[in-house]
């Protein structure tokens, strides 16, 4: 195994503190390098190939700790068809049983090594640890003239998508677990593809082998993720496909190519779902109930590989023992950092699912007995600073968090919005709370505009997790290209404050037309502030295929949930566009797409309130 043995400052503070505030991630495709190095420090201190401390001195204690407590190993666990899985092991020095915490990687080129951190805080309190990369993923280097050389903590193998070959893998690293621990209980924690690996081996391990599991920012349904309401979430497979750490024809086997290709093509896209059903824990639902595996979720408002609503549905069909944390921000920001690196206070997304862990698998008397089933971040309730010098972003008060019994209790009652003709400046149709029929707005399909769900594929969800949610021009939202319906102001309710607190799912109902056999609708929903500022609360694609061109279709689909304060005095702002960066679509360009209300079919938002 290399590693750097001279890392010139390692996890020096300043570093430490860019991750803290930025996250992991400097793009959807790449990690912060600093993150990698302070995990490959720590490994390269705790296997003695460290020429000269590198790390902090908190770090050093750290690993000095663990290593006066346990055994440290790297070993190669041999998995089905000859493939050799590439591992990590923390084996504390005690004659009592323990219980051991089973780690499959994210989808990282760094693979198990990212998260070194994390492991040596599970020791420290009280278990055994085993790490292990998934087949195929992992650093693959081109050698000129060589062929390809793997990374360090690179497994063998193809990438099987957390398919049956990963779940079969995940019953070997049990097997390997209980034969070299003898642990009193064995628990599986995944961050990404890590966490929907470990429930699906959760759910088809024999009952009592799992005794809990961590899933953070992870899927329930990984079809739906991939594709839902006939649109394709391209960016974000795209990102997954750019970040396997090698070439396309080394990562994947024939058949995978094949699904991935179809996926980009838009073609046999009923056998995508297939595959991709296959994967989604919610398809095991029943199998998880059986074995009453006490199953821990974290997931995030804006999520653009895993949308909320599918991992929603999938926890509302467990009886399981069962948490969901929903977060401010995008994929991974929540506990990405908390994972890796040590902050100046405790990581709470991290710091719940090891009190999780330690009640479930430990057995301690904890508070999670008494944790609500939901606990919502609220979006941008944070109160930040920002630094004169730097110009960076602090938050200084944390955002507000609410529980709920249940996800049905989130959502107390809801109000209808209908779409109007004309908002109160004349230049957008508006939104109110009685119906008016027979009008229609149209715009020109097929173009790009400002109104974007996100800039990028989780960076800009990581900024707005660290205090800096983007902040659209709406000045600059090419009616030509788009509809807008906005509210007048509007007034403070009853509660504590804001103009209406959304909590759920909202619903649209529109009556659309287009010159094209089809079209793409991507519906968006603005808090709009007295200074034609806006912050997105929501959104969701929507296309239409099939379509007899210029006749009346009715469209009705939910957006992704929600928990967001709407300020007094703010407008609600709704967008339907045709297009967005983060999916495919469907639009026709130069066609003409028309929203209307006819008579008996009043266009309408449905907003839940809590």
């Amino acid at each position: 195994m290399s590693h750097p043995h001279n890392n010139d400052g390692v996890g020096t503070a300043a570093q430490l503190n860019r991750i803290a505030r930025h996250g992991i991630y400097t793009s959807p495709t790449s990690l912060d390098p600093a993150a990698a190095h302070v995990a490959e420090a720590l490994i390269a201190t705790l296997d003695g190939t460290a020429e000269q401390p590198v790390l902090p001195p908190d770090l050093q204690r750290l690993t000095e700790q663990v290593q006066q407590q346990a055994i440290i190993g790297f070993p190669r666990i041999a998995a089905e068809g000859g493939v050799r899985l590439s591992a990590h092991t923390i084996k504390l020095k005690t004659d009592e049983p323990r219980p051991v915490v089973i780690m499959p990687a994210g989808w990282t080129p760094l693979g198990w090594g990212l998260f070194e951190y994390t492991y040596l805080q599970l020791a420290v309190r009280g278990y055994h640890v085993l790490a292990y990369t998934p087949r195929g993923i992992g650093l693959t280097m081109a050698v000129p003239g060589k062929g390809y050389v793997d990374g360090p903590f690179t497994s063998g193998g193809t990438i099987d998508v957390a398919g049956p070959l990963d779940w079969a893998d995940g019953l070997t690293v049990i097997d390997y677990a209980e034969k070299h621990f003898s642990p009193s209980r064995i628990a599986f924690m995944g961050e990404s593809y890590g966490s929907g690996i470990s429930q699906l081996v959760a759910a088809h391990a024999p009952k009592g082998r799992v005794a809990a599991v961590v899933a953070l920012s992870t899927w329930g349904d990984l079809a739906a993720s991939l594709y839902q309401h006939d649109t394709r979430h391209l960016a974000a497979v795209t990102a997954l496909i750019n970040f396997t750490g090698g070439p396309v024809e080394r990562k994947f086997d024939a058949a995978t190519q094949q699904i991935l290709a179809d996926f980009q093509a838009g073609r046999n896209l009923d056998t995508v779902v297939e595959w991709g059903k296959k994967r989604a824990p919610s398809s095991y639902a029943d199998k998880t109930n059986a074995r009453g595996v006490p199953t821990f979720f974290s997931n995030t408002w804006h999520e653009t590989l895993f949308a909320a609503n599918q991992v929603i549905e999938h926890f509302n069909g467990l009886t399981v023992p069962k948490h969901l944390n929903l977060w401010i921000g995008d994929h991974a920001a929540p506990e990405g950092a908390g994972l890796t690196i040590p902050f100046s206070g405790p990581n709470q997304p991290v710091e719940e699912a090891f009190a999780w862990l330690d009640h479930h698998v430990r057995g301690i008397d904890n508070a999670v007995p008494t944790w609500p089933a939901v606990n919502s971040q609220i979006m941008f309730t944070y109160e930040t600073r920002t630094d004169p010098q730097t110009g960076s972003t602090e938050i200084v008060t944390p955002a507000a968090r609410e529980s709920s019994p249940s996800w049905e209790d989130v959502t107390t009652s809801t109000e209808r919005w209908y779409l109007t003709a004309t908002a109160s400046d004349d230049r957008d149709g508006g939104l109110a709370t009685e119906p008016e029929t027979g009008w229609e707005r149209e715009f020109t399909a097929g173009q790009p505009t400002e109104a974007v769900a996100a800039d990028a594929v989780i960076t800009s969800g990581q900024a707005e997790w660290n205090g800096n949610p983007k902040t659209y021009i709406t000045e600059k939202f090419d009616r030509q290209n788009l509809a807008v319906w906005t509210s007048d102001p509007i007034a403070a309710d009853s509660h504590e404050g804001a103009a209406r607190r959304i909590r759920g799912i909202c619903e649209l109902t529109l009556t659309v037309r287009s010159t094209a056999p089809s079209t793409t609708l991507v519906a968006y929903l603005f808090d709009l502030g007295p200074d034609s500022m806006a912050r997105i609360i929501t959104h969701e694609p929507l296309t239409l295929i099939d379509l007899a061109p210029d006749r009346d279709h009715s469209a009705a689909w939910k957006l992704q949930a929600a928990g967001y304060d709407l300020p007094q005095d703010h407008r609600l702002m709704l967008v339907v566009t045709s297009k967005d960066p983060l999916y495919s679509d469907a639009s026709v360009d130069g066609s003409t797409t028309t929203i209307s209300s006819p008579d008996g079919k009043a266009a309408c938002l449905t907003l839940p309130l809590g």
